[in-house]
Protein backbone atom coordinates (compact mmCIF):
# COMPACT_ATOMS: atom_id res chain seq x y z
CA UNK A 1 0.00 0.00 0.00
CA UNK A 2 1.21 3.46 -0.86
CA UNK A 3 2.15 5.88 1.69
CA UNK A 4 -0.03 9.06 1.29
CA UNK A 5 -0.20 12.25 2.16
CA UNK A 6 -3.07 13.02 4.60
CA UNK A 7 -4.25 16.21 3.25
CA UNK A 8 -4.62 13.82 0.16
CA UNK A 9 -6.71 11.91 1.79
CA UNK A 10 -8.72 14.39 3.31
CA UNK A 11 -9.52 16.39 0.16
CA UNK A 12 -10.36 12.92 -1.23
CA UNK A 13 -12.89 12.36 1.63
CA UNK A 14 -14.45 16.04 1.58
CA UNK A 15 -15.01 15.35 -2.50
CA UNK A 16 -16.49 11.97 -1.78
CA UNK A 17 -18.45 13.68 1.22
CA UNK A 18 -19.84 16.23 -1.38
CA UNK A 19 -20.74 13.48 -4.17
CA UNK A 20 -22.18 11.88 -1.43
CA UNK A 21 -24.71 15.08 -0.13
CA UNK A 22 -25.08 15.69 -3.92
CA UNK A 23 -26.56 11.95 -4.29
CA UNK A 24 -28.74 12.08 -1.26
CA UNK A 25 -30.38 16.03 -2.30
CA UNK A 26 -30.92 14.13 -5.64
CA UNK A 27 -32.77 11.34 -4.31
CA UNK A 28 -34.09 13.04 -1.50
CA UNK A 29 -35.89 15.66 -3.98
CA UNK A 30 -36.92 12.68 -6.67
CA UNK A 31 -38.94 10.54 -3.48
CA UNK A 32 -40.68 13.64 -2.47
CA UNK A 33 -44.25 12.99 -2.69
CA UNK A 34 -45.44 16.52 -3.71
CA UNK A 35 -43.15 15.70 -6.82
CA UNK A 36 -44.59 12.85 -7.70
CA UNK A 37 -48.21 14.00 -7.24
CA UNK A 38 -47.72 17.15 -9.74
CA UNK A 39 -46.21 14.50 -12.45
CA UNK A 40 -48.46 12.06 -11.88
CA UNK A 41 -51.43 14.86 -12.20
CA UNK A 42 -49.72 16.42 -15.12
CA UNK A 43 -49.23 13.06 -16.93
CA UNK A 44 -52.96 12.34 -16.32
CA UNK A 45 -54.37 15.85 -17.28
CA UNK A 46 -51.98 15.29 -20.83
CA UNK A 47 -53.64 11.77 -21.23
CA UNK A 48 -57.21 13.04 -20.72
CA UNK A 49 -56.77 16.16 -22.92
CA UNK A 50 -56.04 14.02 -26.33
CA UNK A 51 -59.54 14.25 -28.23
CA UNK A 52 -60.08 10.57 -27.97
CA UNK A 53 -59.28 10.10 -24.70
CA UNK A 54 -62.21 13.39 -23.86
CA UNK A 55 -64.71 12.24 -26.58
CA UNK A 56 -64.93 8.77 -24.72
CA UNK A 57 -65.22 10.30 -21.30
CA UNK A 58 -68.10 12.46 -22.30
CA UNK A 59 -69.67 9.67 -24.22
CA UNK A 60 -69.34 7.90 -20.79
CA UNK A 61 -70.95 10.64 -19.11
CA UNK A 62 -73.60 11.18 -21.00
CA UNK A 63 -74.36 7.25 -21.04
CA UNK A 64 -74.07 7.87 -16.55
CA UNK A 65 -76.67 10.53 -16.85
CA UNK A 66 -78.98 8.87 -18.69
CA UNK A 67 -78.88 5.91 -16.64
CA UNK A 68 -79.37 7.78 -13.43
CA UNK A 69 -82.11 9.86 -15.13
CA UNK A 70 -83.69 7.00 -16.11
CA UNK A 71 -83.46 5.02 -12.62
CA UNK A 72 -85.04 7.77 -10.90
CA UNK A 73 -87.70 8.53 -13.28
CA UNK A 74 -88.45 4.71 -12.63
CA UNK A 75 -89.36 5.38 -8.91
Amino acid sequence: MADRDPDTIKQEIDQARDQLALTVDSLAERANPRRIADDVKSGLLKFVKKPAVAVSLAGVGVVTIVIVVRRIRQR
